[in-house]
């Protein structure tokens, strides 16, 4: 050995013991140590102190699975639901994915009370009667947040006349003792208004009545009665109901007297023949839903089980794949990505069941 090399070697050693000597006393030094990828998952995080994204769930390859995924529920997350499917099975997916557009109610019956689907498509939070549901099947439905929807109150691009109303104004132009315009403002037109509301299988006209209609009405409590402004929003006169928002969207395209709501993506699509009301002076915009200033932002969801996720891996890396990727594909879609803390929780759950 050269005269050189011993004199470098000499000095690598020497560096060794003094950096182990410097070590701290309390230092793990076995190999037996948890790997980082095997340490105890935290709790869920809330939004006060969200988990960072990445490293939440495990990478997802559409193409190791196979098999069926059943979807159906609310027609406001449809669209997103149909991207997302459409770029799972781009990126490889073998089997097949169904989605059906029936409503936030319809949605969860398949899923809770026949237990026909994997997936619950919803754009209002799960009952607790639907839970109960749930549970007789065996199945708990856990929660998964996807996005946010500003419900666009809608009137045609040709009406002249309204382009803000209250929160009050709008109770009015859907309560059943409203028939005329000019009855909510004497400067509108004295003609009838033409309205179009999802169905009631629908979250959109769940969360319509009870934000919107419901606090017209008090119960014996003093508290909006919701089942009171149910009754009175399907006793209206001249007023369509459907489940299909495309029916709605061309309805209220054909006077210039109708109006509507529906889910924003809808209006996106339609917004050269469509124009969406402001409430209370603020319009429906992305900085709006997020911070709560607009009176109808709300979350989107899809729920499942997590007995259906371990026993369809496709049903998991379906989700998974939903889950990481929702976030590029939802402002094209025409919703709003929720915060990072809510899609962590999300995550967080789903990881959960994974591991």
């Amino acid at each position: 050995m050269s005269r050189k090399l011993q004199v470098v070697l000499a000095v690598l050693i020497g560096s060794v013991m003094v950096l182990s000597a410097c070590a701290p006393a309390d230092l793990p030094q076995t190999k037996e140590e948890t790997p980082a990828a095997e340490a105890p998952v935290a709790e869920a995080p809330t939004a006060e102190a969200p988990m960072v994204e990445e490293g939440i769930l495990p990478a997802v390859d559409p193409a190791a699975f196979s098999g069926n995924v059943v979807t159906a529920g609310s027609s406001t997350v449809f669209p997103l639901a149909e991207v997302m499917a459409e770029r799972f099975n781009e990126e490889g997916f073998a089997g097949e994915i169904t989605i059906d557009s029936i409503g936030s109610g319809g949605g969860f019956e398949r899923f809770c009370k026949t237990g026909e689907t994997d997936v619950a498509n919803a754009s209002r939070a799960i009952k607790n009667s639907e839970v109960e549901n749930c549970a007789a099947l065996g199945r708990t439905p856990i929660e998964f947040r996807v996005g946010t929807d500003a419900m666009a109150v809608v009137v045609s691009s040709e009406n002249d006349f309204a382009t803000d109303v209250t929160l009050d104004e709008l109770a009015s132009i859907w309560s059943s003792s409203t028939e005329k315009w000019s009855d909510v403002r004497p400067e509108w037109p004295n003609e009838n208004i033409l309205r179009f509301s999802p169905g009631t299988d629908s979250g959109t006209f769940d969360y319509f009545v009870e934000v919107v209609i419901a606090p017209m009405f008090k119960n014996a409590e003093g508290k909006a009665d919701v089942k009171a402004g149910k009754t009175d929003i399907l006793n209206n006169s001249n007023a369509q109901f459907s489940e299909d928002d495309n029916i709605l969207v061309q309805g209220v395209l054909g006077s210039k007297y109708a109006i509507g709501y529906f889910g924003y993506a809808y209006f996106v699509e339609n917004q050269g023949s469509l124009k969406a009301l402001s409430i209370d002076g603020v319009a429906p915009t992305a900085e709006s839903a997020d911070d709560g200033s607009y009176a109808l932002a709300r979350p989107l969801f899809i729920y499942s089980d997590a007995g259906i996720i371990q026993s369809k891996p496709q049903v998991g890396a379906y989700i998974n794949f939903f889950l990481t990727y929702v976030n590029e594909e939802i402002s094209d879609v025409g919703y709003f990505p929720a915060s990072n803390a809510a899609l962590d929780v999300a995550r967080q759950a789903l990881a959960d069941i994974l591991q």
